[in-house]
């Protein structure tokens, strides 16, 4: 048994399998989910667990060169803009249905349990080397 780290054995199979340029959406838990990608979904209950513990957790395991979120997040939602800002210094930001159209990409979508508007950002995956 894994003693650190993601524990959900379906998340980190699926983190294992990622490469370099691979798209990873971490969604809130209204955020609609593309025909395409693997879906891990962590949503339990409004809010559990939330869009920061699952980001978080994410970036302490993956190479992340890159980000984007929708440009809505900042005025509906500044606590998830201020988050996604110290993550992710050059944050790229595009409107939310550019978003939703980019996630069809995706390779794996994590979907949260967050109840706030626009918790979403698709990350870059890059390489340790």
């Amino acid at each position: 048994m894994k003693k650190s780290g993601i524990l959900n054995r379906h998340l980190s199979g699926a983190l294992a399998e990622l490469g370099h340029g691979h798209g990873v959406l971490v969604c809130d838990a209204g955020m609609p989910i593309p025909d395409g990608p693997r879906v891990v979904d962590l949503a339990f209950r409004a809010g559990v667990p939330s869009f920061a513990q699952v980001l978080d957790g994410l970036l302490a395991e993956l190479v992340v060169e890159g980000a984007t979120a929708a440009t809505e997040v900042r005025r509906a939602n500044p606590a998830a803009s201020r988050l996604l800002e110290d993550r992710f210094p050059e944050l790229g930001l595009v409107p939310h249905e550019r978003l939703k159209a980019l996630s069809a990409n995706a390779r794996l979508v994590v979907r949260t349990g967050e109840a706030q508007p626009y918790a979403n950002v698709l990350l870059r995956c890059g390489v340790f080397f």
